[in-house]
């Protein structure tokens, strides 16, 4: 009997290539759509959307849980920034994800954060181990990153949203954290 994979999902791009190399392996994953961090809400909508499209298209099963969560995510990271991905970040997003699949008789989970060369590997892997123990919920392990450059290619051959920065405000401003001190250095000569 195949595994009943849930798979955390941040966006279709980084969903490309997860969902191609699990159908290889026999694994029809459902997709699983919660991403409170993500803003602002019409980066959220627009990501949201555009993997709804790409998942009817490609019969992917889907389920997305609105929480658009300005408020709580920055009452929760201020006082910690740097860590905010670790400490909050992906505690909440993935403990969401491992509790939907224990209530709803899902095997396993993982995650297309698993594809991102920019995204805390080690720490995000470790988070889901914590979380697969509390749950009772297998942690579907791949280290998707082989895959990211061939998925992103594939993303944008298909016309899909290609964002810029991660998905919270703070990585957004990390994005454009040395055009900022080049202008502050021009602004000063």
């Amino acid at each position: 009997m195949a595994k009943k994979v849930l798979m955390h999902t941040c966006c279709a791009p980084c969903s490309v290539y997860c969902i191609d190399s699990l159908r290889e392996e026999g694994i029809e994953p459902t997709i699983f759509w919660y991403n409170p961090n993500i803003h602002p809400y019409i980066e959220y909508k627009t990501r949201r959307d555009c993997l709804k499209e790409y998942t009817a298209k490609i019969g992917v099963e889907a389920i997305f849980i609105e929480d658009y969560g300005l408020d709580e995510f920055c009452k929760n990271v201020v006082s910690d920034i740097e860590n905010r991905c670790v400490n909050y970040c992906y505690p909440k997003r993935l403990g969401e994800t491992f509790s939907y699949a224990a209530k709803h008789g899902y095997d396993a989970v993982t995650t297309t954060l698993l594809v991102s060369p920019y995204q805390k590997h080690e720490e995000l892997k470790k988070v889901c181990e914590k979380l697969a123990e509390s749950f009772g919920i297998e942690f579907l392990y791949r280290d998707f990153r082989v895959g990211f450059r061939e998925g992103q290619k594939k993303a944008r051959e298909m016309g899909l949203y290609m964002q810029k920065y991660c998905g919270c405000v703070f990585s957004e401003e990390e994005r454009y954290k040395k055009q900022i001190e080049k202008d502050l250095k021009n602004a000063s000569i």
